[in-house]
């Protein structure tokens, strides 16, 4: 009873441990059956603070509902022994009781009936004639709050403040177009395909470490994807003549010391062959390019995005003075760009890794074409500040797209920290395969224009 002898001020000689190990890992492998038979909607190990623990946290996940708990076919008496001991257990929250007792009990492992989810927001407990109810949300803030108080050190008062007012309000929440089946069929895509002549490349310097999942997110879409180092254009191995695509992708080039892509940026402004090679590529009409967090940042560096402009966006720090990595949600506005189109009016789960990701935009809102915007104005749903809650920004024409969050993580909804539950089983594909596959298509109709 770790926790609770703290606040107790006493010091025990005991500590929970493992006596039987061959049945520890039959209960374990007694819990993956259930998972992999879809007996299992939740689950929480008994651990640090024991069962009441457990049971609160397995609520604190939701914004809504509590758990009827009644402890009487546990046969240990003390109720503070039930609900603070930490030895080994496992709570479950199941689909069907009788088909989970019958593996468990075939399995050789106990269990025991403890609780009913119950739609008041509170946690009541009873055993024999003891009765206690307790608020969920209540609790959930103090749980919450040695959290905030370790955010202030590193974030500040205000976004560490924010985060403590806005961890419960800011749900996440997706809206698909209906047109989307999540299938491959839809697109006519295949894993395992031959080349199909509509090629790509990645672009990295040193310290890039997105570039497998981008370039899987283009080979799923149907492009040959090509890996391009900085070398090669500094050297004039490559000049990009051959290509209608290029992605310049996350990471953190050359370890970032100078910030923001600002030397990676110097790779292409301070080196002739490169520099000619990226002029050449967007002088022409028939071009597409994608810049994710790091390589956004170098697009806005080296003003890719909105040439036109006098004064041009920057990428500044966080607001939080932090990296900030984390599964938020994305609006997607009506907006002409290649790849995001499509997608105009969707809400899409997404993920974001950045410490300088924040969008400094000097002009009004209208005269940027924005494609994404976080679904919350405030932090942390907004990770990092940006004016107008900007994720996303692409050319006038729609071909030139940057963007931070990181789209090529999550084309696979095991890859979504949340998925919606009524897509999750039959869906193979994200709604970001779309974006990719549009780019595809972009460039294979350029091409037989031509």
């Amino acid at each position: 009873m770790g926790p609770l002898g703290q606040t107790l001020n006493k010091l025990g000689e005991e500590v929970p441990t493992v006596q039987d190990a061959e049945y520890f890992k039959a209960a374990f492998d007694s819990i993956q059956e259930l998972i992999g038979k879809g007996l299992i909607l939740a689950g929480h190990d008994i651990s640090e603070g024991g069962m009441i623990t457990a049971l609160l946290e397995m609520c604190f996940a939701n914004a809504t509902g509590g758990l009827n708990v009644k402890l009487d076919d546990i046969a240990e008496k003390s109720l503070v022994n039930i609900l603070f001991a930490e030895n080994p257990g496992v709570l479950i929250q199941v689909t069907d009781k009788k088909a989970v007792e019958k593996i468990l009990a075939n399995n050789g492992i106990g269990f025991a009936r403890i609780a009913t989810p119950i739609q008041e927001r509170r946690l009541e407990i009873k055993k024999k004639l003891a009765s206690y109810t307790f608020s969920i949300d209540e609790l959930r803030d103090i749980w919450f709050r040695s959290s905030y108080l370790l955010d202030r050190r590193q974030s500040g008062e205000i976004c560490a403040t924010a985060r403590f007012n806005n961890y419960k309000t800011q749900a996440l929440e997706f809206n698909f177009n209906k047109s989307f089946k999540g299938k491959f069929t839809q697109f006519n895509l295949s894993q395992d395909r031959k080349p199909s002549g509509i090629k790509a490349a990645i672009i990295r310097d040193k310290g890039t470490n997105g570039e497998r999942e981008m370039a899987y997110a283009l080979y799923l879409a149907g492009f040959d994807v090509k890996d391009v180092h900085m070398t090669d254009l500094a050297t004039g191995r490559e000049t990009l003549e051959d290509l209608n695509m290029i992605v310049f992708c996350g990471g953190f080039s050359n370890s970032d010391v100078l910030g923001s892509a600002k030397g990676w940026a110097g790779g292409f402004l301070f080196n002739e062959k490169a520099k000619s090679a990226l002029d050449k590529f967007y002088s022409r009409k028939d071009t597409l390019s994608l810049g994710i967090c790091n390589g956004c940042q170098l697009m806005i560096e080296l003003g890719l995005v909105n040439p036109e402009h006098d004064v041009q966006p920057r990428m500044l720090h966080n607001d939080s003075h932090k990296f900030e990595s984390g599964f938020i949600g994305l609006n997607i506005p009506e907006n002409n760009s290649v790849m995001l189109g499509s997608l105009s009016n969707s809400q899409l789960g997404v993920w974001v890794a950045h410490g300088e990701g924040k969008f400094y935009l000097p002009k009004e809102e209208k005269e940027y074409n924005i494609i994404a915007k976080y679904a919350y104005s405030s932090y942390p749903a907004n990770p990092n500040g940006s004016d107008y809650g900007v994720a996303g920004i692409c050319s006038t024409d729609g071909r030139h797209l940057a963007m931070m969050p990181h789209p090529e993580r999550a084309i696979f909804p095991w890859q979504w920290a949340h998925y919606p539950a009524d897509r999750k089983a039959n869906d193979q594909i994200t709604p970001w395969v779309e974006a990719f596959v549009n780019a595809r298509k972009w460039v294979e109709k350029t091409v037989a224009a031509k």
